[in-house]
């Protein structure tokens, strides 16, 4: 499996380093599966830790290292309906050939949850419906 962690995830990790968003990098890093986010999704993180959690900014540069940095290709194609905000969050979970899109935003991605046939076969879940998937 190749996970892509949305910028909430990243937040969520570093911010509660015993929650569920946290395990499962941390059994990335174990080798359960491969990790990937991309520059925007790390950068949006940083910036949201910075201005909410200063002090979970060291855990969140740690939490990245071992996660593969992969970038957007405008080029591919995303769902139709998706905001022109996360389309290059989907495209690079696409470039990098992620079976699960992980995120918290369910605002923007909501509609789109477990219905890989609708987004080219990229598994949209929120963490605990992956958690749940796989038990």
């Amino acid at each position: 499996m190749r996970l892509f962690l949305d910028a909430n995830i990243l937040f969520t990790a570093a911010h509660n380093p015993r929650g569920k968003a946290a395990l499962v990098i941390e059994l990335g890093g174990s080798g359960h599966w491969a990790l990937y986010s991309s520059r925007l999704a790390i950068e949006e993180a940083r910036r949201n830790l910075e201005l909410k959690f200063p002090q979970c900014l060291d855990r969140l540069r740690s939490l990245v290292r071992g996660v593969r940095q992969v970038e957007h290709r405008a080029a591919l194609d995303y769902p139709e309906g998706l905001a022109a905000k996360d389309r290059p969050i989907f495209q690079a979970a696409l470039a990098c050939y992620a079976s699960h899109l992980l995120t918290g935003d369910l605002k923007d991605f909501g509609r789109f949850l477990n219905r890989p046939e609708a987004t080219l076969g990229v598994r949209i879940q929120t963490v605990a419906q992956f958690l749940d998937q796989i038990r």
